[in-house]
């Protein structure tokens, strides 16, 4: 069942030096449990046509419909992970956590089972009562990852979460990632340069054509789950991760002679 549409959605930045068109037209439908990871060079319009989901941006032309109704702002039905991680910084781990169920008016007992199960789900227990600064890159992030779940959204909308995280800690919060996805089937787009974690994540994988961005490839990835690190070692991954890498590089150089 498709749950996000994306008709015809165009985004055009004006300025005084002109105008400059970011995104053109884009048609894209996802289904419920699907896992979109979305590929593209610097400057395509991957982080903009996420941007727009969530709400933050508007669109020069076109409509998003969620659950058939068109988005306009904000909500609480899509929660947005970026790649800095966004916590408040005088809240507590769980706390922070608490805040969209705060916010929801939900009394604080339901608050607390709920934070601290998501807590579990990422591996935080006992880290609980701990602030922003008293934890690495990974834990930070693994406490936005429980927010924005504990809010039970519809969507996860995910903009180069890991990128700030070393390569080991990319990679453990990747397969941490998916066995959550795995156990609780929520619908997520995640916005990634990286094509290894595009094809290990999703379902399917978008690739955007240089800038004016569009979508110049949608492919299904056919690998079973649950998946652990070691299917990147096989052949049905490498095939995939080649046409992809090739597809991507296309891009990259058409926008590098575009600059020229």
């Amino acid at each position: 069942m498709t749950i996000l549409s994306i008709r015809g959605v165009e985004r055009r930045f004006t300025s005084s030096h002109g105008s400059t068109l970011a995104l053109q037209a884009t048609d894209l439908d996802v289904a419920e449990n699907d896992f979109i990871t979305i590929l593209g060079p610097s400057g395509c319009g991957k982080s903009t046509l996420l941007r727009i989901v969530a709400g933050l941006d508007t669109q020069t032309a076109g409509e998003v419909l969620l659950d058939g109704r068109r988005i306009s702002g904000p909500g609480a039905d899509r929660g947005m992970v970026f790649q800095s991680y966004t916590l408040f910084p005088w809240l507590t781990v769980r706390d922070n956590v608490c805040f969209g169920l705060r916010e929801r008016g939900l009394p604080r007992e339901q608050q607390l089972d709920i934070a601290n199960g998501f807590l579990n789900k990422v591996g935080l227990k006992g880290f609980e009562s701990h602030y922003p600064k008293q934890l690495s890159g990974g834990m930070q992030q693994r406490t936005a990852l429980a927010r924005a779940l504990a809010n039970n959204p519809r969507m996860l909308l995910m903009d180069e979460p890991f990128g700030a995280l070393d390569h080991q800690t990319r990679e453990l919060m990747q397969e941490l990632l998916l066995g959550i996805w795995e156990a609780e089937r929520k619908t997520v787009l995640f916005v990634t340069h990286d094509i290894d974690e595009a094809v290990f994540m999703g379902t399917r994988v978008v690739v955007m054509s240089a800038r004016p961005g569009r979508i110049k490839l949608d492919r299904r990835i056919d690998l079973a789950h649950p998946r652990q690190y070691v299917v990147k070692t096989t052949p049905a991954f490498t095939g995939v991760k080649a046409a992809l890498t090739e597809a991507v590089r296309e891009e990259v150089l058409a926008s590098m002679q575009s600059a020229l």
